[in-house]
Order: structure tokens, then sequence, then C-alpha cells
């Protein structure tokens, strides 16, 4: 069997990670009304002259069988997204062979549907990371938390908590606990420990802390790449688009707000793994788990804070490629060009292909259900809902049952699948005059829902499926009912927390309408009260961790 020499084959790959950079940095100039649910819809209106009463039910039969494959693991989910997206291109193809005056999707059409911003932006992210974790950085942070809980494994557990919602807020939750898992594995087994309940625990805040910003869950990245400038051009909603930083100044109080509780509710939930005492040799553990590269680590930080700084600020330039996709794969190739020159083949083999063709097929899926009409239909149905609550209190109705929906659907569907089936349905929802709902309260509450109710069950987001994996490979299993047991509390908690705050903040102030800093404060004091709360009935330990 013939293959391609290895120098030959670098070069291959080399060619075929600047060729998709350019792909995805240049193609949004072309794509402006967005990928996915739209991008479908507008195809539809162009290309199919009468959609058949069948066409409806169709695509929902599409859907489910889509959600069976996922669900039950029949087969990978990458494989099953595309396979529903052939079948829908398929279908229409169909739909087109007996009208003359309709035509098929061709490629182009398909390409289009895919958001290239996600996939762009997820790809980035990948081989950033990948480049950091070679520097042991992640391991460091790992032992450093113990060696600061001083052998407390409730206090371990906080502070592993933290770190691991920091690094979920700025790198994306599945990535983080890829990285932090087998260190939380290994630690626990030097510890002679159950590593379970700290598995659990770090995963349940790794999808709290990344759903800060956008680049911290699937679900947001989803969101902000259809909502984005971009991808909204063109469209009455153009007006109403969101930023990088717009997900931090409404989602990151939220974060705040929940984390205390959730934390509180995790102690009480697995107290029997976690009020534990165990010392060990520091010294030795920091030899073994220490930075492995400084100088990759100052040269491959510098530029990821470079890049975190273009995200926040990229929406005050008005360019079509001044996007957070753009900004991480110009950050991913510069790492590479500066840290690693001549050996980059193994870095593009840490990006993990499978989730991108996951995302691609899965955007496919969501264009071609929006030509037959799903997505409409569903926005209709909605749009009754909420258009039988008095006007008064809509927005109100609006944000709770997006909300709401999106946690228990996000619980038992993966809140990947369901995110974009459901941003087309919002963005119809804002489309509406007569409902007159703005775009930004909308899109939080999506977020916070479906971000949040990822910690309901075992399959309710990615990184909970990573972990379980990375969990059972070393011979530690945790099954459904084990995770759903401190999951589903935690996520009911979190979820009436942040209804508290989306009433708050957009119903009772009405900070997207009027920007004022009066919320925020009153959501500052509530996070103190439940500090203080802590500090008095709370853990024992957890009020330690300053004065270690």
């Amino acid at each position: 069997m013939w293959t391609l020499p290895k120098s030959r084959s670098f070069w291959l790959r080399s060619t075929l990670l600047l060729s998709t950079m350019a792909l995805f940095a240049f193609l949004p100039v072309a794509q402006a009304g967005g990928g996915g649910g739209l991008a479908g819809r507008h195809w539809y209106v162009e290309h199919i002259s009468v959609m058949p009463d069948w066409a409806l039910p169709a695509s929902f039969l599409i859907l489910l069988f889509v959600y069976g494959l996922i669900i039950f693991e029949l087969i990978d989910r990458a494989l099953a997204a595309v396979v529903g997206g052939i079948l829908c291109v398929f279908t229409l193809h169909f739909i087109a062979a007996g009208d003359p005056n309709s035509t098929g999707p061709d490629l182009l059409d398909v390409v289009v549907w895919i958001d290239m911003e996600t996939v762009g932006l997820l790809m980035g992210m990948m081989i950033i990371v990948g480049v950091l974790s070679e520097t042991g950085i992640f391991q460091w942070a790992a032992v450093e938390a113990y060696a600061r809980s001083g052998g407390s494994i409730w206090r371990l557990m906080v502070i592993l908590a933290v770190v691991t919602a920091v690094f979920s807020a700025f790198l994306d939750n599945v990535t983080t606990m890829l990285l932090i898992a087998p260190v939380t594995i290994q630690l626990a087994k030097v510890l002679n420990l159950n590593p379970i309940p700290l598995l659990v625990g770090e995963v349940m805040f790794s999808n709290i802390g990344g759903t800060a910003t956008q680049i911290g869950d699937p679900p947001n990245i989803i969101i902000g790449a259809q909502l984005s400038r971009t991808s909204l051009a063109g469209t009455p909603l153009a007006e109403e688009s969101i930023a990088f930083i717009d997900f931090v100044i409404n989602l990151a109080p939220a974060v705040f707000l929940v984390f205390l509780p959730s934390l509180w509710l995790l102690h009480r939930l697995e107290r029997d793994g976690l009020d534990l005492q165990r010392d060990r040799d520091i010294e030795s553990l920091r030899e073994t788990y220490g930075i492995k590269d400084k100088t990759m680590l100052i040269k491959s930080g510098a530029i990821l804070t470079i890049v975190l700084v273009a995200f926040f600020a990229h929406s005050a330039v008005a360019h079509p490629l001044s996007n957070v996709a753009v900004i991480a794969l110009i950050g991913a190739f510069v790492m590479l060009l500066v840290v690693t020159p001549h050996h980059i083949e193994h870095y593009l083999d840490e990006v993990e292909w499978t989730t991108l063709l996951f995302f691609a097929g899965l955007f496919i899926l969501i264009g071609g259900l929006s030509a037959m009409g799903l997505i409409d239909a569903l926005a209709e149905w909605t749009s009754t809902m909420i258009g039988r609550a008095p006007e008064e209190h809509r927005l109100f109705v609006a944000l709770m049952l997006l909300l709401w929906v999106s946690a228990i659907a996000s619980a038992f569907i993966d809140n990947i699948p369901f995110t974009a089936t459901m941003v087309p349905v919002m963005l119809e929802i804002a489309e509406n005059v007569d409902l007159n709902l703005p775009l930004g309260p909308l899109a939080w509450a999506l977020a916070l829902g479906a971000c949040l109710g990822g910690n309901g069950t075992l399959i309710g987001a990615s990184a909970n499926v990573a972990t379980a994996g990375i969990a059972s490979g070393a011979g530690h299993n945790i099954t459904f009912m084990r995770f759903f047991k401190t999951g589903f509390p935690i996520m009911i908690v979190s979820v009436l927390l942040a209804s508290v705050y989306l009433y708050i903040m957009f119903v009772m102030w009405e900070i997207h309408v009027t920007p004022r800093l009066t919320p925020y404060i009153v959501i500052g004091i509530g996070v103190l009260g439940m500090v203080m709360i802590g500090r008095i009935w709370g853990p024992a330990d957890i009020t330690i961790v300053e004065e270690e």
C-alpha cells in the first residue's frame, strides 16, 4: 500500500492547515446572514417554489432520528450529525426533483450552511490549548491546588473548582476537563482517594465557569458565532448583534451568583468523599508534575494573553474579518510559528477533528431542517406561547420559557445539538414584530439554560461525556445515576438563581434598554451575602482557603 513520505505528509498537513485558516477567515465575508438555520431558510426562499406538506413531519422525524443516534450512542455523534445532514440534503433534492421550478442544494449551498465562525474558533483554540498543554501548566495547577489545601480534600475541591472554572472560561470546558481530569485521577491515586467526587465536582464547575464567556462552552460558541456582527449583517437584527465582551458583561455576574450555592450543595451531596484529610510529600509531587518548559510557557502564555485581549476588543473594529474565529486562527498560527516552527505535526494531531466534523454536520442538518420548515414551525409554536402572555409580562415569559426549556432539554439531550436547533428559533422570535422582544436577553436566557442545564445528567454536556470516558479508562465508572444524583440538584438550584438574575437584570431594570450599575450592585450584594452566609453556616473548611 502506497503512503506519503513523512516530509511530504508534513507539508500536506501544513498546507491543509493554512488553506483551512484562509477559508475560515474569508468565507464569512461572502456569508453575511449566518450559517445553519438562517442560511437554510434563505436558501429555501430562493430555490424551492412550493414545499410539500409532508416536508415538515419528515424534518421532525429526521431530527428525532439523529437525536436518537446521539442519545443512545448507536454510532459516533459526529457520524450521526453527518448522516442527518445527508438525509436533509437528499430529501431536499427529492422535493426539487418533482418540481421543475425548484433546485436542490449544491455543494456551495451546503458549505454556506456551516457556521465557519464556530468551526474556526474551535479549531484555533484547540491548537492553542494543545501547545499550552505541552508546558505542564495544567498538571502544575492541580498539584499547587493540593499544596494549598493543607491536606483537606474539601479545600482541594474548592480550589480545583475555582481553577477549573477559570480555565474553562478562557479555554473551553471540554478541553479543560480533558487536561485536568487525568491529573486529578493520578493525584487521587497518590492520595488513596476515590476520584469520582472530585471529577464530578470539577465537571460541574467547568460547565458553570464556561458559561461566563463566548469561548467557555460550545453552546456559547454557537450563540456568539450566529449572533455576531458578521452573521447578522444584512438582516433586520443587524443592530442587535452581540460580541465577546457582551457575554462577559451579561453572563459573568450570573456565574458569580450561581457559584457559591452550587459549591455548598456539592458539599452536601458529596460529603462522604470530600470531608477527608490526606497528607503527602508536596515536593515529590512538584518534581513529578512541575512545569516542563518555562520558555514555551512564557511564549505561548503571552500569545494567549494577546488573543484574549483581542477577543474583548474586536467589536470596536468594524471589519468583516474582525471576529473571534479569525483572531483564534491567527493566534494559533502565530503560536505555532513562534513556539514550534519546525514541528507542527504533533499539534495538528491534537486537533479534535471528529468534533469539528460533528459541528459541520450539525450545521448542515440544521440548515436542511430549516429549509424544510421545522425551524419556522418551532418558532411559530414558541411565539404563540409567548404571545398569549400580557404585553407587559411578555419578555419575562419568553425568558423563563427559553431558560427552563433549554435547561431541561439540555440535561437529557446533548446541549450542543439542542442549542444549534434553538438559535434559529430564537432569531425568528426576535424578528417577530408583533412580539417586539429584544434579541440580547433572549440569547442570555438560552445560554444560561443550555450551559447550566448541561450539569443535569451525564449526557447533558460534552465535558461530562469526556470526563466519564477518561474516568472509565482509568477504571472508575461514573454511571448515569451516579452523576444524576449530584448534577440534577445542582442544575435546578443554578437555574433557579439564573431565573432571579434574568428577572432583575432584564425585566426589573431593563439594562438592555438603559445600561446602569444598580442591578450589578444588587447582584454583587447578593454574592457577598452568600459569602457571609457560607462563613457562618457553610462547610467549615471553605473559609480556611484564604488563610492558607
